[in-house]
C-alpha cells in the first residue's frame, strides 16, 4: 500500500480561475473576463508530454500527442444542479477544481471507472494491472497481471466490488476488488483486440463487450458464456443508465442504438466526419453524447436526432462524460486540457488545463459528484 495525500494547496492557476468566476457573478464586463483568461492560459502550466516507447501493436487507439491550442474559457452561470447537496451552498457559482492527483504507475493510463457508491476508483492501461483506489484514504492496491497485453477498459459491476477488464489480448476478465490477487475468471471468444465493455445497470449478470473487428458480444457472467454475437460495435459500448433498455455503440464514424432486449438495431446516427472515440449517457438516460477528435455531438434518444454539435477549435477530442452534479454539462477530454460544454448556453467551452498528455478516459460518480480523468501522462486526477 502506498499512502497518498489529497492535494489541498490551490495552485495560482486555480485561484485565478475562481477569481474570474467571482468577477462574473458581480457583473463585471465580459471583456475583462476574456483578458484574464488569456493571461491565465499563459501561466505555462502545460509541458511537453514525456512519451514512453509504445508497442507496434498499439496504433491509433493510443496516441494523438499534438500541441495544445489556446482556447477562450467560458464559465457557466446558469447551470441547474442535479441535487441540493450542502456543498452547493458553499459556492455562489459553478466551480471545477482539481481535488487529487493519483500517480502510482510508470505507464499510460487508458481507462478509469468509479464504483457505484464512489468509494473505489479503478484505473488501468499499459501496465496490464488494475489499480484500485480507496477514495477516502487514497491508498491503492494492484491486481495481479492477469492480462498479457494492455488493458483497454475497466468497469465496475453496479452496486458491487466486482469489476471487469478488456484487453488487447482478446479476453475479458472478471475481478473482485476485495480479493485482487487473482482474477475470478476469463471470458474467451473474441478473435480480435477487445476495446470496450460495460455491465447492464439492472441485469448485473449481463456484460457487453466489443472488439476491433466490429463484433459485439453479450455475456452471461453467471454462466460464463456468450449469449449473443452481432456486428455493431468497435470502439466503445455503453448501456443506457437505469432501465438499460438500450445500448449505444461506436462503430467507425457512426453511433448505433441497439435494443438490449431483442438485440435489434434501432437507429444508425450519422454526422461525425471522423471515427467516434467515446460515448457517454446522461444519468437520466434520455440523451447521450458522442466524441470524435474534431467534434462533440449530443443526441436525443426519443427522436434519434442530433440536438447540439460542438466543433473542435484545434484540441483533438478523445473522451467524454456528463458532469454528475449539473444537467447537460459535458466534460470533454482532449490533449492536456478538459473542455466543459453546456450546449444550452452556447457553443463556447471553458478550458481547464489538466494533464501533460492525452486525456484518454473520463468517469463520473453521482454519489460524490466527482469526475476522474485518466491520461497518458501516467496520472489519474480527481475533480469537483
Amino acid at each position: 500500500m502506498n499512502q497518498m495525500n489529497t492535494q489541498t494547496v490551490q495552485t495560482e492557476e486555480h485561484q485565478n480561475r475562481y477569481n474570474l468566476l467571482q468577477q462574473l457573478q458581480t457583473g463585471r464586463k465580459k471583456n475583462k473576463l476574456s483578458n484574464s483568461i488569456t493571461a491565465d492560459q499563459k501561466l505555462g502550466y502545460i509541458k511537453d508530454e514525456e512519451n514512453k516507447p509504445v508497442d507496434d501493436t498499439v496504433d491509433s487507439f493510443l496516441s494523438h500527442d499534438h500541441d495544445n491550442v489556446d482556447n477562450t474559457s467560458t464559465p457557466f452561470m446558469n447551470l441547474r444542479s442535479r441535487s441540493n447537496r450542502s456543498n452547493k451552498s458553499e459556492h455562489k457559482g459553478f466551480t471545477f477544481e482539481e481535488v487529487s492527483c493519483l500517480h502510482s504507475c510508470k505507464s499510460k493510463v487508458l481507462s478509469c471507472h468509479f464504483s457505484s457508491d464512489g468509494k473505489l476508483l479503478a484505473s488501468a492501461g499499459h501496465e496490464k494491472k488494475v489499480l484500485i483506489w480507496n477514495m477516502e484514504t487514497l491508498d491503492f492496491v494492484r491486481t495481479a497481471e492477469g492480462h498479457s497485453l494492455l488493458i483497454t477498459d475497466v468497469r465496475f459491476r453496479p452496486s458491487s466490488t466486482i469489476f471487469a477488464t478488456s484487453s488487447f489480448d482478446k479476453t475479458v476478465q472478471l475481478w473482485d476488488s476485495a480479493k485482487p490477487s487473482k482474477s475470478l475468471f476469463k471470458l474467451v471468444g473474441h478473435a480480435e483486440q477487445v476495446l470496450s465493455l460495460d455491465f447492464h445497470p439492472r441485469k448485473t449478470d449481463l456484460l457487453c463487450s466489443c472488439d476491433s473487428n466490429n463484433e459485439m458480444r453479450l455475456w452471461n457472467i453467471n454462466q460464463r458464456s456468450c449469449v449473443h454475437v452481432s456486428k455493431s460495435a468497435t470502439k466503445q459500448v455503453r448501456f443506457q443508465p437505469r432501465p438499460g433498455k438500450l445500448i449505444a455503440t461506436a462503430s467507425g464514424n457512426v453511433v448505433n442504438v441497439i435494443d438490449a432486449e431483442t438485440n435489434k438495431p434501432l437507429s444508425c446516427l450519422k454526422g461525425h466526419n471522423k471515427e467516434v472515440l467515446s460515448i457517454c449517457w446522461d444519468p437520466s438516460g434520455k440523451y447521450f453524447a458522442s466524441i470524435s477528435e474534431d467534434s462533440a455531438r449530443m443526441w436525443s434518444v426519443s427522436g434519434g436526432e442530433c440536438l447540439h454539435e460542438l466543433r473542435s477549435t484545434g484540441n483533438k477530442f478523445q473522451s467524454c462524460t456528463f458532469h454528475p452534479g449539473y444537467s447537460q454539462l459535458l466534460v470533454i477530454g482532449g490533449y492536456q486540457c478538459l473542455e466543459l460544454w453546456n450546449p444550452v448556453e452556447s457553443n463556447k467551452t471553458w478550458t481547464v488545463e489538466a494533464h501533460r498528455g492525452l486525456i484518454s478516459s473520463l468517469a463520473d460518480c453521482l454519489q460524490t459528484e466527482m469526475v476522474a480523468s485518466a491520461s497518458h501522462d501516467q496520472c489519474v486526477k480527481i475533480w469537483k
